[in-house]
């Protein structure tokens, strides 16, 4: 079939395609697999069970019910109205934000809405002198990579990305030994060489960041909030796994917003991947640029996730199951999965970033002698999956593992979601196979 550039473009294989066919390929295998490279949130029991208890109410009323409602009836554009004006009041009784409906808009999950965001900030600008127009190419601003595997590629008019290599620093974890941490390389971020040639749209990070775990501190956020005001570009965070919901954060750090930032949060990771709801907070000029491409591309948001999470967030519920359940038991997967690791590959170079938040470990196998692109299909031969590090580089060509930033050949990303199970069987053999690496290449 002749498809379009828009269609070449967002039709061939990409680091999140191969994801998500991997995780239907799991779902439905008929041998179990060690499921340890999906997104999927956990299934906690307790959060489900309130989840249902919320589900059976909203049928009450048989077919005047608010469930029959949110499914028969369109939100408008900018998201579920009763929905916006519960957030409002939820945001600004939190964080005292003072937020209006103007600034809050829904979206079919996060990825809808950076697909929305980069769109809008980056790519062709066209403006106009007098008679004489002129064209501009912006791009989007990573100022830590490893970034988010979903950002690339999502971009119309092809990858425009500017990424800023970190500061890798040793650190322990608990009074261990054998981690380390990404930190902003400021020195090389303001003295870019792209930024000759590449004019920046906005910047761009995840916090907690996904793949690593990483949590910029409050003082490198107020520095990128800083450079975002000094040239008047919005400062853009990926809020899926941080405060006050779900949580699954561990340094203690603040939440700020104002109208220079667009805060992204999602109910995926909560537990309701399946109602795709993201949810922007932003200035009245992006709310009303995403309800526009809303109305476009979605006509609305689906509501069912809106009239589900409402209650959640009306008495607060979604802040208790957030620091008293979801918080605490990824903490508890997190010890569990480094306790498995050490004893699977403690006499090996592997070191492990340190864990301060998301549901991911980012294993770094320092020198190791095949790609962990490699590394990926000789653990899928093995009935085990995991992300491997190249994916997560937008911005950076990560196509020659020999001659380029060969730290981007050498890391994968676990999730520690999964049962007992998965966790002991898939690190065990991770632990086999990258030890079979160092021995024999």
């Amino acid at each position: 079939m002749n498809f379009s550039n828009f269609g070449n473009r967002f039709t061939k294989p990409t680091g999140v395609s191969q994801i998500m066919d991997d995780l239907g390929d799991a779902l439905r295998s008929p041998e179990p697999v060690n499921l340890l490279g999906g997104g999927n949130p956990a299934r906690i029991e307790a959060v489900n069970e309130a989840f249902l208890e919320i589900y059976q109410s909203l049928g009450e009323g048989g077919l005047h019910s608010p469930a029959i409602d949110a499914i028969t009836n369109y939100s408008n554009p900018q998201g579920d109205a009763g929905f916006i004006d519960t957030l409002v009041d939820f945001f600004n009784r939190h964080y005292d934000w003072q937020l209006t409906r103007d600034n809050i808009a829904l979206t079919n999950g996060s990825q809808n809405a950076f697909f929305y965001l980069f769109n809008l900030f980056s790519g062709q600008f066209s403006e106009t002198s007098g008679e004489e127009e002129t064209t501009t190419q912006k791009a989007i601003l990573l100022p830590l990579a490893p970034e988010y595997v979903g950002y690339e590629h999502i971009q119309v008019d092809g990858n425009r990305f500017v990424a800023v290599m970190p500061e890798i620093i040793e650190v322990e974890h608990n009074g261990e030994d054998g981690f380390f941490k990404y930190k902003v390389d400021f020195d090389a971020l303001e003295n870019l060489p792209e930024l000759e040639t590449v004019e920046i749209g906005a910047i761009c990070c995840s916090r907690p960041t996904n793949p690593t775990g990483n949590v910029l501190t409050d003082d490198e956020m107020a520095r990128l909030h800083a450079i975002a005001k000094r040239h008047d570009i919005p400062l853009i965070i990926d809020n899926a796994y941080g405060e006050p919901f779900p949580n699954i954060i561990y340094p203690n750090v603040r939440l700020t917003w104002d109208e220079q930032t667009i805060l992204c949060f999602s109910l995926s990771k909560i537990g309701m991947p399946g109602l795709r709801t993201g949810i922007v907070v932003a200035s009245p000029d992006v709310v009303r640029a995403v309800d526009a491409m809303n109305a476009l591309v979605n006509l609305a948001p689906t509501r069912f996730g809106a009239v589900l999470a409402n209650p959640l967030f009306v008495d607060d519920q979604i802040v208790r199951l957030s620091n008293d359940i979801i918080k605490p038991f990824y903490a508890e997967k997190v010890a569990t999965a480094i306790e498995l690791l050490k004893g699977a590959l403690g006499d090996t170079p592997m070191r492990i970033h340190k864990p301060e938040g998301a549901m991911f470990l980012w294993l770094w196998f320092k020198d190791l002698p095949i790609t962990t692109g490699e590394l990926y299909n000789r653990l899928k031969a093995r009935q085990t999956l995991v992300v491997p590090s190249e994916h997560f580089y937008p911005g950076v060509d990560t196509d020659d593992p020999v001659g380029g930033y060969r730290h981007a050949h050498e890391c994968i990303r676990m999730s520690i979601t999964g049962d007992e199970r998965t966790q002991k069987e898939g690190i065990a053999i991770i632990g086999e196979v990258v030890k079979e690496a160092y021995a024999n290449g």
